[in-house]
């Protein structure tokens, strides 16, 4: 994970002193690489020490080591962004249209590879697993949570795994309440903190299912109600906040879960997405046509199945 997104991720937890700097940090990443820790400390109205014990709680020993790191980050960054934009730049009154385009793309690209780049592929086995073998998958999300709940609910339902995604919390609750320890709980919340997705895990949690977290932030209240958590790695920021990057970034996670599912049975969900595919065409499946028993002949090679 790069130490913007660390920071991003961390926002919530840290210490006034140290959200302070981290304000700061995110607002501009270059004035670590051009200030001193004395012209940091003074812009964050804190202290030296306290700056020093931000750097710690994002995982490097002092400021020194931080700034090293942020110009190497910077100036990755930089040659991978070709007009030279910083990942999760707010789009500002002067932009052009075609530069707020370009902003989001370049975010976006950037929220996906560093997400799927950071993913626990033991984590993600796991949580795959315990779908596979759930009788349902009960899967809740509010705002932009709430259309990545829909959307791995729908692809669950094409391959023929039980899942059911709610609107309202109160069907939410209620259906928590009725889970027993073998069915799985996914809430997904970009903060971590959201109150109704936390409610809907801990009843869950309570009932003795499995719960999920998809989260942008470790060690949030969320997490904590976890048997097993995802993480997304975006930088949201005031203009996008909580509803476009942090959307991409768990839809992105939701196919990988998709995946890790479906291939634990590759045939039958072969089947399952042919059959659903040709029912919303409108054209019978020949296969499930009745009719007379005709006689076999020599026997031919089927056509290559398509890939999931």
């Amino acid at each position: 994970m790069s130490i913007q997104s660390t920071i991003h991720s961390l926002l919530p937890t840290l210490a006034p002193a140290a959200r302070r700097v981290a304000d700061v940090i995110v607002a501009d990443p270059g004035l670590v690489v051009s200030h001193t820790i004395s012209d940091l400390a003074v812009l964050c109205s804190t202290s030296e020490p306290s700056v020093v014990r931000f750097c710690r709680a994002i995982g490097f020993s002092g400021y020194s080591q931080l700034r090293m790191a942020m110009a190497t980050e910077l100036g990755r960054e930089h040659t991978a962004g070709s007009t030279g934009r910083n990942f999760g730049e707010d789009i500002r009154p002067e932009d052009s249209l075609g530069d707020a385009v370009a902003k989001v793309r370049y975010t976006e690209m950037m929220g996906i590879q560093e997400t799927l780049d950071g993913l626990d592929l033991g984590v993600l086995e796991a949580v795959a697993e315990k779908i596979n073998a759930a009788p349902v998958t009960l899967i809740y999300g509010v705002g932009a949570g709430a259309i990545v709940a829909d959307d791995l609910r729908y692809k669950l339902f094409r391959i023929r795994r039980s899942a059911v995604s709610f609107r309202d919390q109160h069907d939410a609750l209620m259906g928590a309440a009725l889970m027993g320890p073998d069915d799985v709980a996914i809430a997904f919340s970009h903060s971590g903190r959201t109150r109704e997705t936390l409610e809907f895990l801990r009843r869950a949690r309570a009932s003795g299912a499995t719960t999920v977290a998809v989260s942008n932030a470790a060690g949030s209240p969320i997490v904590q109600e976890a048997d097993l958590s995802l993480f997304t790695v975006v930088r949201e920021t005031a203009f996008r906040s909580g509803a476009m990057v942090s959307r991409i970034a768990q839809l992105s996670v939701v196919d990988c879960l998709f995946v890790s599912v479906a291939r634990l049975s590759y045939e039958s969900t072969l089947e399952a997405l042919e059959t659903t595919r040709e029912a919303v065409r409108g054209r019978p499946d020949p296969r499930r046509e009745p009719g007379p028993r005709r006689e076999q002949g020599p026997r031919r090679e089927s056509a290559p199945r398509h890939a999931l």
